[in-house]
């Protein structure tokens, strides 16, 4: 076996090494399947053998299933209409797993997983399969069924032991959610048995099975019973009931996966073991023929990887390394990007206009800091070695010897250029200048700088603690190195990178424009607010389209109007939105959130609410659509607006689009991304469609060239623009 070592002690234990060569983390493959059938099947037949102790050769016990096999044909019969026998062999696929987990629980021995790090997904699913589970204590480990956030669900089983185990109320936000648990937290829910020192793992493993072994489970026993009750249990029964109900608040029907665990964990909970195995792995082959799946595979998963592990970085560039940073801004953005660059070892330099400006951005980090500590996730000495990296002045000769810098001031081309100016007086010439600005272009910014080869946009998002994306935009004249330096920081940094061209508002902020100027363009033709609201939920995006907008402020929406309007000058496109945004905050003041007045009022106490007032500046109209339409509006236009960058070259890979949609602005993650969703679609669906709204709404919807030459040669994105075609 390649993929595992066994070794049988005097005892008759048989130590079963989990080690994939070649990887940093053991995953379930082909190859693994194949080999775990030909240890259970000595486990069971080797009379000389008493009982197994199963852990890894790793620093972690199994990260799960090997999505990047399953996405590149392992389950590739499984997608697409099939014949009976292709279904029947695709089912005898997916059920291999819970068939050998059922072979290894029922093979007549004593079985420990001796889990000595991070066991998630199928990981967990072998461990839930042996009789005993202990787990060294390390809390940086995690234990959990995470298929849910990439449109799968377990199919070793988790669906059936994890439940049978603790109970479906306690087992419900690890199948549906995802949520992961630490051993010490695994141990009080009971899915493990006992944590102790990761010294002494395997001696508490082997002496389980010498001293207590146990080869029965618990459901398999005579009288055993549900925790908390089964389905037809009057308190268990209550468990589905308002289940299903939170599920629908929560997802609106939008995710097949979760469905289908709902479902499994019904059925399964009825019938015995072996029965319920295989109802899983008949609702698992079904999501996984859903395209939700694949896409979301695909792209929260595979091209996170691959971008964030330098998909998009130069070929032969060298490796470099930002040492020092200097930060331009010390308001929440520059604050922000000061506290992740000091967490990754990096010396910063934090400038503002005032000492005290500076100081409150320094003070920032320590916030977080100690909210951290709090948390027990950081110490005070953490805190003392991130905050010394941090040095809040006025003196922009202090940025001397910077790597890189990073412009985060307002929205103002005057003040950046001035900026920009005082640091390239002192930084080396070597240095790379980056600008956080969400929209202006980076070609007019680097017209004021003395190397706009060596100028390129880094957008952060808002809280930069939080977002996981980095927006890099090329201008035109910015070059290799300057894209190398900036995704090798963001790469230092963790956060995962699209890289995007010069445009008005690049690839998120134009994109993501386009869904709350929908939602106020149909409150100008009289849809009622609450419609709008309730339809942007249904989408799947994570705020509603007039919500959104006080979130990040009508004014800054108005601003943005404003500017463009005198930038095109007869080109701007006017909107009914248009009207609305005025009114709202050069004549009522009402800038959003942070004033305390937008569409919504946020009284000091109790929940926000609609402001009442829309019903006389945008009255509703007698006769209002159906919520589908709306939807399909929200979300067809973000969709196009993608397309349309794409055509113009502003994205040049169909792994930014997707990815940027969802981590940028929160696309509904269901599609897979605004470029997934077109595909999901059809294109020539979706032209045909567009050009329908067109029809009733406005040329904002006409599809571009683009998409009508996809729809002629029935086309879709990930054919045509593959990334991995060469």
């Amino acid at each position: 076996m390649e993929n595992f070592k066994l070794e049988i002690d005097s005892d008759g234990i048989a130590l079963v090494t989990w080690d994939m060569p070649g990887r940093s983390m053991n995953v379930i493959s082909a190859a693994v399947i194949k080999e775990m059938t030909e240890w259970i099947g000595k486990v069971g037949q080797d009379d000389a053998i008493k009982g197994v102790v199963l852990t890894s050769g790793k620093d972690s016990f199994c990260a799960g299933a090997d999505l990047e096999e399953m996405e590149g044909g392992v389950f590739g019969s499984a997608k697409g209409d099939l014949s009976q026998e292709e279904m029947g062999k695709a089912f005898e696929r997916v059920y291999a797993l819970n068939r050998l987990l059922r072979d290894l629980e029922t093979c007549g021995k004593p079985v420990t997983a001796a889990i000595n790090g991070t066991a998630l997904g199928g990981g967990l699913e072998v461990t839930l399969g042996c009789h005993y589970r202990v787990a060294a204590d390390n809390p940086k480990a995690q234990l959990g069924l995470p298929e849910a956030k990439v449109g799968l669900m377990p199919g070793g089983g988790g669906t059936q032991r994890l439940p049978r185990l603790i109970g479906v109320m306690a087992c419900a936000p690890l199948v549906l959610e995802g949520k992961a648990l630490a051993p010490a937290k695994a141990l009080k829910m009971g899915v493990i048995h006992k944590v102790v020192p990761a010294g002494q793992l395997i001696a508490e493993a082997k002496r389980w099975v010498r001293e207590e072994g146990d080869a029965e489970q618990p459901w398999d026993k005579k009288g055993y019973a549900i925790p908390g009750g089964g389905p037809h249990d009057k308190e268990g029964m209550q468990n589905f009931v308002i289940g299903n109900s939170m599920l629908h608040a929560k997802t609106y029907g939008n995710y097949p996966a979760q469905k289908h665990i709902m479902s499994a964990l019904y059925e399964g909970l009825l019938v015995p073991m072996d029965a319920a195995l295989r109802i899983e792995s008949r609702y698992f082959l079904k999501t996984l023929l859903r395209p939700e799946a694949g896409n979301m595979i695909r792209t929260l998963f595979l091209s996170i990887q691959e971008l964030t592990k330098g998909a998009r970085r130069p070929k032969g560039a060298p490796a470099t390394d930002v040492k020092k940073l200097g930060v331009l801004g010390a308001g929440m953005m520059g604050a922000g990007v000061a506290y992740v660059s000091a967490m990754a070892g990096i010396e910063v330099v934090l400038i503002d206009m005032s000492q005290e400006g500076a100081d409150k951005g320094k003070d920032y980090s320590a916030k977080l800091l100690d909210k951290r500590i709090e948390r027990r996730r950081a110490t005070e000495k953490k805190k003392g070695e991130v905050l010394a990296r941090i040095t809040p002045t006025t003196d922009y000769s202090l940025l001397e010897g910077a790597d890189l810098i990073i412009e985060a001031v307002f929205e103002d081309r005057k003040i950046k250029a001035d900026v920009t100016a005082k640091a390239e007086a002192v930084i080396p010439k070597t240095s790379i200048f980056g600008s956080n600005t969400s929209t202006l272009p980076i070609t007019g910014l680097a017209e004021k700088s003395m190397r706009p080869d060596q100028f390129i946009g880094i957008h952060f998002f808002s809280p930069v603690d939080k977002m996981p994306l980095v927006e890099i935009i090329m201008g035109e004249k910015t070059n290799d190195q300057a894209l190398a330096v900036a995704l090798d920081y963001v790469k230092k940094i963790r956060k995962t990178p699209i890289v995007v061209n010069d445009s008005r508002g690049f690839y998120t902020s134009r994109c993501f424009g386009t869904y709350v100027r929908e939602g106020i363009n149909m409150l100008a033709e009289g849809i009622a607010p609450a419609l709008i609201e309730n339809a942007g939920k249904m989408t799947g995006m994570p705020v509603a389209p007039l919500a959104m907008t006080d979130e990040v402020s009508i004014e800054l929406s108005y601003h943005v109007q404003q500017q463009t309007k005198k930038d095109l000058g007869d080109k701007y496109d006017s909107m009914p939105s248009d009207d609305i945004t005025e009114k709202m905050v050069a004549q009522l003041g009402r800038k959003g959130r942070k004033n305390g007045k937008g569409f919504y009022e946020y009284p000091a106490e109790g929940d926000k609410y609609l402001w009442p007032g829309l019903a006389d500046l945008a009255p509703a109209a007698a006769e209002q659509p159906g919520v589908d339409e709306l939807k399909k509006r929200l979300l067809y236009i973000q969709a196009l607006e993608t397309a349309r960058c794409f055509e113009e070259k502003v994205l040049v890979d169909v792994r930014d689009a997707d990815v940027g949609s969802i981590l940028g602005w929160g696309f509904a993650p269901y599609t897979g991304g605004t470029l997934s969703y077109i595909d999901m679609i059809g294109v020539s669906e979706f032209v045909e469609e567009c050009d329908a709204l067109a029809q009733k709404y406005g040329p904002r919807f006409t599809p571009n060239a683009l998409l009508r030459d996809m729809a002629a040669s029935n086309d879709s994105f990930y054919a045509r623009f593959n990334p991995k075609a060469a």
